[in-house]
């Protein structure tokens, strides 16, 4: 556990207001304070606290956030002893017990009442579920799972269905060029072309450059159209044979494991990535005219109209056994003072993707930046806010410490709780969310003093403003709001916890530092943590936190941005 820290002579700073001391300026003069130090089987100590003049109370407890605690928890969390933490399996529970731990033997309150046996842990059951079978059939002719194509997704409760076919060429819907304009999928199958067409120069005519637009990088914003559009299912023909059993080499992992959801939750139906082999069946053609159909795109620039006259007595069995599946959110309570009533929620998922024991050498996904890091970062912000309500610096509103379980899944151990919220949404001032804080991408490669920024905007401008003052008096990072524009084809506003406090009208902020080449592979490990960035950006988010729970007013909802 970190040093308890237990500060002496700090009654005039105590008493002073974050908002009081941002308009300080500090002095060259400095005052020595002598703290006990305590810590479990080991010796009493003392040692000098040294605290510039003029500093205010946020910065005394910002400081006992550091790198080397950062990295004592997280060298636990992404171990091989946790097996990558998989929801629901036994790493994950080891990290729940370590983390509820952490919590109790520092002082947090356990929140969750209606778990007498564990008060930190919020219970609840998902459903796991396994491919019994999986099998397309076009006309006479039956291609096999995992060879001639592949499911990504989850299963329809119908475990077969005969598909109604509808060709959608790129399945592009761009402002300049659709595939779907006078095109009725409602309620179809709809069959498109992996990739982006290219025009003769060898550019991308979406992005109009060497580098394929969101469009042709994946099947994401395929599927998204055509699913907004009304459509039963997504089938994707891949380009070539070598590039469908590539995805499914690197995809392997997931389409091994289970499938987790809510219990009897509606289900999305799964895309379907298929061979040119089996595109070609499907659309009744030969791969050289499908190939020649392609190239009067490119000639043209714009969609073609298809002359190819649709497979029928398609048939597609996608059965799954079903499980069920216990988890948990762990949560860490703080009580406020005279606000306490009203409550800050900081999150991180500690859950990650587990192991796969197809793969030779290394078959653990440690999960150390994803999101062990967040997850060591509410766990010291938890111990510096209890160490300043220890000295009679606590916060006046309340603060709950959530690592969510899930988030691989599909955000679900956020999704729970707003569903179930230990203390009422109507209360809650504001999310902050951490989800990867350890590394750098490729943008900011040999530059640590960044952070993302995402969500700050959307519902409270207030919100935003204190997290950039917070930066500016403190932190000094450059804060990039790249992935905060409605437009960026990432999406990654939608793709973490905060962004079931956000649909409920919570303000967030949402840290992270972007994607590298260790995302969801074996090799996010601990020693290719930055571990002063993370202190940084942990300090950050605990002066935003500080500011939230201290200020005389609840920031206010002045915005409703996308």
């Amino acid at each position: 556990m970190k040093k308890k820290i237990y500060v002496l002579l700090f009654a005039a700073l105590v008493s002073a207001p974050l908002a009081q001391a941002q308009t300080k300026k500090k002095t060259k003069a400095k005052v020595k304070t002598e703290a006990v130090i305590q810590e479990p089987e080991m010796e009493r100590q003392v040692v000098n606290y040294t605290v510039e003049s003029g500093e205010s109370t946020a910065e005394i407890f910002a400081r006992t956030i550091t790198a080397a605690d950062l990295s004592k928890y997280l060298h636990v969390l992404a171990s091989d002893e946790f097996e990558g933490r998989e929801t629901g399996q036994k790493g994950q529970k080891l990290a729940a017990a370590y983390i509820s731990n952490f919590f109790r033997e520092n002082g947090l309150i356990g929140p969750v009442a209606s778990n007498p046996g564990n008060t930190y842990y919020q219970k609840f059951n998902l459903e796991q579920a396994t491919w019994k079978a999986a099998a397309l059939k076009v006309g006479k002719k039956q291609f096999v799972y995992q060879k001639d194509f592949f499911l990504f997704g989850d299963a329809p409760e119908q475990p077969t269905q005969q598909l109604d076919l509808v060709f959608a060429g790129y399945g592009i819907d761009d402002k300049n060029y659709s595939d779907y304009r006078n095109l009725n999928v409602k309620g179809k199958t709809v069959i498109v072309l992996a990739g982006e067409p290219m025009d003769k120069a060898g550019n991308y005519l979406i992005s109009k450059s060497k580098e394929a637009s969101p469009w042709g990088a994946d099947s994401r914003a395929k599927t998204r159209a055509a699913t907004q559009k009304g459509a039963k299912n997504v089938l994707v023909i891949e380009s070539s044979e070598a590039n469908l059993q590539k995805s499914m080499e690197g995809l392997k992992h997931w389409l091994d494991s289970p499938m987790i959801a809510f219990p009897g939750k509606d289900r999305r139906n799964p895309t379907i990535f298929v061979s040119p082999e089996v595109g070609a069946a499907l659309l009744n053609t030969s791969a050289k005219k499908l190939q020649a159909y392609q190239n009067k795109i490119s000639e043209s620039g714009k969609p073609v109209p298809s002359e190819f006259k649709l497979a029928t007595g398609v048939e597609l069995q996608t059965e799954k056994v079903r499980s069920p599946l216990p988890t948990e959110n762990v949560l860490g309570f703080i009580e406020g003072t005279d606000k306490k009533d009203e409550v800050i929620v900081l999150t991180a998922h500690y859950d990650h993707i587990g192991m796969d024991p197809t793969k030779t050498g290394d078959q653990i996904f440690n999960g150390a930046d994803d999101d062990g890091s967040g997850t060591s970062a509410i766990m010291e912000m938890a111990q510096a806010f209890m160490e300043a309500k220890k000295a009679g610096a606590g916060p006046r509103r309340s603060i709950l410490f959530m690592a969510v379980t899930g988030e691989e899944k599909g955000l679900l151990g956020s999704e729970y709780y707003t569903s179930n919220p230990v203390f009422p949404l109507a209360n809650t001032v504001a999310n902050l969310n951490i989800d990867m804080i350890g590394r750098t991408d490729e943008k900011y490669a040999g530059n640590k003093n960044y952070i993302y920024v995402i969500g700050s905007d959307k519902l409270s401008s207030e919100l935003h403003d204190i997290n950039e003052i917070a930066n500016h008096q403190y932190t000094k990072l450059e804060l990039d709001y790249t992935y905060n524009d409605e437009k960026d084809p990432n999406k990654f506003y939608y793709r973490s916890d905060h962004y079931n406090f956000a649909k409920n009208n919570i303000p967030v902020i949402f840290y992270f530092n972007g994607v590298h080449e260790d995302y969801h592979k074996e090799t996010d490990e601990v020693d290719k943590i930055m571990f002063d960035k993370m202190e940084t950006i942990t300090r950050l988010v605990f002066h935003t936190a500080w500011e939230l729970a201290n200020r005389d007013e609840r920031i206010k909802m002045d915005s409703n941005k996308k």
